[in-house]
């Protein structure tokens, strides 16, 4: 679960490295963010041919978290990392395994 000032990994080649969680979008009180929630971050670290500069504020949609997400046949799916890719940026490739959302 993602919430305030969690620091998530990039999965995609945007050019961010790491970003810091400022808002989970989705209610006035949303406190924790899922799989597929979309979440504003500030970059922290960011490569200097990216499209993205640091300390900018982006909108990015979560794609892996280490806290476990049941799936509707019943197992559990667990990654190693927290990541989310960029949402409005126009990466190319993404470098996760996404789960849908349903």
């Amino acid at each position: 679960m993602i919430q305030l000032r969690s620091v998530l990994n990039i999965a995609d080649n945007s050019g961010a490295k790491q970003i810091k969680v400022i808002l989970v979008h989705g209610g006035s009180h949303r406190r924790f963010g899922r799989i597929g929630d979309v979440v504003t971050a500030a970059v922290e670290g960011a490569s200097a041919d990216g499209t993205v500069k640091d300390k900018q504020v982006v909108k990015a949609v979560l794609v892996r978290t280490r806290k476990e997400t049941r799936r509707p046949d019943g197992t559990y799916v667990r990654f190693d990392d927290n990541a989310a890719s960029n949402n409005r940026h126009c990466e190319s490739r993404i470098r996760a395994e996404a789960i849908q959302k349903k």
